[in-house]
């Protein structure tokens, strides 16, 4: 089975704030039409990563294409067309409906003084549609429990109809059901529309059962990146995390699996 084509790649990026670099020298390549979990300790860099590929950061070094194509070289709204992001926590302003949030995804498409139209619309429904919030576009945002919420933020990322969509840990404060229906969901944008999905997630477990790629990172840089059963060793989770951990198949799906050890310190420590 061949690889996809990357949608996204940096090469030799470096990004930082101020004096010192977050991510540096840092080399990577996103599939196409793919689900990518960018994992790894706090303070790693994976929220800067991301915040970079979306073209939020520019990197100080290197350069980060999008289908072959320099960031650089985007407008904002032809970029945004193509990429949508989700930062962690967002906020809404009180009072806010549902569909007056997933409305403002339409932005892209609109120009300043353009009608609102019949694809804008369309684009909405079938956000609020898969994303199983039709029933509650009129609700305020602020009356809805956390992963009602926070599928109302994705489907605004949907109406915008970009190709790529970048998800700051999207299942963090969630309940384990509403941690998998998010999860499920970006499955599938992948499986049916064709989207290449990367997301910051902090589960190894649910990362290795839905992603069809891993990305770990340590201090700003790629210390493994590949299909689940490649990335997720018990070699590599001691060396990323710090955790002496048994990895071995998941009873349901098959994939890996990681659970800690008693003493969970790696011997070396």
């Amino acid at each position: 089975m061949s690889r996809p084509d990357p949608m996204i790649t940096a090469q030799g990026i470096s990004v930082g704030y101020g004096r010192g670099a977050v991510v540096e020298d840092l080399h990577l390549a996103i599939p196409e039409k793919s689900f990518t979990a960018l994992m790894g300790s706090n303070g790693s860099g994976k929220s800067t990563l991301l915040r970079s590929l979306a073209g939020l950061i520019t990197p100080i070094a290197g350069t980060i294409q999008l289908a072959g194509r320099a960031l650089r070289g985007f407008a904002t709204k032809e970029l945004a067309r193509q990429v949508s992001m989700l930062a962690q926590g967002p906020v809404a302003p009180d009072g806010l409906t549902v569909l007056d949030l997933v409305r403002q995804g339409r932005y892209p498409h609109r120009s300043l003084f353009g009608r609102w139209s019949d694809a804008d619309d369309a684009a909405c429904t079938d956000a609020l549609q898969l994303t199983r919030m039709a029933d509650l576009a009129g609700h305020p945002l602020d009356s809805l429990s956390g992963g009602q919420r926070q599928r109302a933020w994705i489907a605004m990322t949907l109406a915008q109809q970009s190709t790529v969509l970048l998800l700051d840990e999207p299942t963090t404060f969630l309940d384990l059901a509403h941690q998998i229906d998010v999860m499920e969901l970006l499955v599938q944008l992948v499986r049916e529309r064709g989207k290449t999905v990367v997301a910051v997630l902090h589960d190894l477990n649910q990362a290795a059962r839905h992603a069809d790629h891993m990305v770990l990172l340590k201090k700003g840089r790629i210390a493994a990146a590949g299909r689940p059963p490649d990335v997720m060793t018990a070699d590599r989770i001691a060396q990323v995390f710090g955790v002496a951990a048994a990895v071995m198949p998941d009873p349901i799906a098959g994939t890996p699996m990681c659970v800690p050890l008693a003493d969970h310190r790696p011997a070396d420590e």
